[in-house]
């Protein structure tokens, strides 16, 4: 298995796709394109994360795929306004981000929070999507790691502000070898999530999906209810130490999607597409160029 502690010199060294802007709904929204033939590939990425999450992962699907990565309204530097930010909200985003490039069918991946949302996705408007990648996903049961739960805390959304230790902190959770977050990792973090209004839409975040007792039912059941009825080819990636969401929801999917494959990478965490970059590269390369048929 090659771990991304080979791939990291190339992060800060490589030229990543310039950020671009569009007005999704009124809202300033940031993203990356990179690739100009072959099929749509959309990037979703999880709570208090950004585009910057898949920069070892674009540029090599960028090969065969026209490929797209945005930052959800609330995160990275899309605008941030005071509102709702459920995985249904959040899926009627992505959904109007793909309206408004003109994107008719695509896939998706989406790392947990945005795995949860495009799986929302998904159910909500099969037709528009052609596969779909779930990387460490949100949705897939209730377990969740006590940092989240703890965002429920009494007027901790008033008091909590993002320093570069606690983003520090908060990345090398995402990862089973803390030394894969480097000082360049911690610092594009950092600046990000001190950006106005950021701290305040990552709490909202996970507040609308996660409560004292884990994932909230009214998020995850109806999605785990509408599994069965999604006949969408489907990749499930994990890492086996996730410390965030365990490695156990697999067997979720395992159980009910019809068309679903597992990639399960050991000494793996949370951010599956980054630790095991390249491993990551080449089975979903492999998933979305094989025929929907010989799913």
């Amino acid at each position: 298995m090659v771990n991304a502690i080979a791939e990291l010199p190339k992060l800060f060294m490589v030229q990543l796709p310039p950020d671009r802007y569009i007005q999704v709904n009124g809202i300033k929204t940031r993203y990356w394109s990179l690739g100009t033939q072959g099929s749509v590939v959309i990037f979703i990425h999880g709570i208090s994360s950004a585009v910057e999450t898949w920069a070892l992962n674009i540029e090599a699907l960028a090969q065969h795929h026209r490929v797209y990565a945005l930052d959800l309204v609330g995160s990275g530097r899309s605008d941030k306004p005071l509102g709702v930010y459920s995985l249904v909200a959040l899926a009627e985003f992505a959904h109007a981000f793909a309206d408004a490039l003109t994107l008719d069918r695509f896939s998706l991946i989406g790392n947990s929070l945005g795995g949860g949302t495009a799986l929302q996705f998904a159910l909500s408007y099969p037709q528009r999507v052609e596969k779909l990648v779930l990387v460490n996903s949100l949705g897939l049961g209730q377990a969740v790691s006590w940092g989240l739960r703890l965002a429920n805390l009494p007027f901790v959304d008033r008091f909590y502000k993002p320093t570069r230790s606690s983003t520090a902190f908060t990345l090398r959770q995402s990862v089973d070898d803390p030394s894969l977050i480097t000082d360049e990792w911690i610092d594009t973090f950092y600046e990000l999530l001190s950006l106005p209004g950021a701290p305040e839409a990552a709490i909202a975040q996970i507040r609308a999906s996660v409560d004292w007792f884990g994932v909230r039912p009214e998020v995850y059941q109806p999605l785990v209810n509408g599994l069965p009825t999604l006949t969408t080819p489907t990749l499930i990636v994990w890492g086996k130490q996730d410390h965030i969401l365990p490695v156990s929801h697999t067997q979720v999917a395992i159980q009910h999607l019809p068309k679903a494959q597992v990639q399960i990478f050991d000494r793996c965490g949370h951010w599956s597409h980054f630790e095991q970059a390249a491993a990551f590269n080449t089975q979903v390369a492999r998933f979305l160029a094989r025929s929907s048929s010989s799913n």
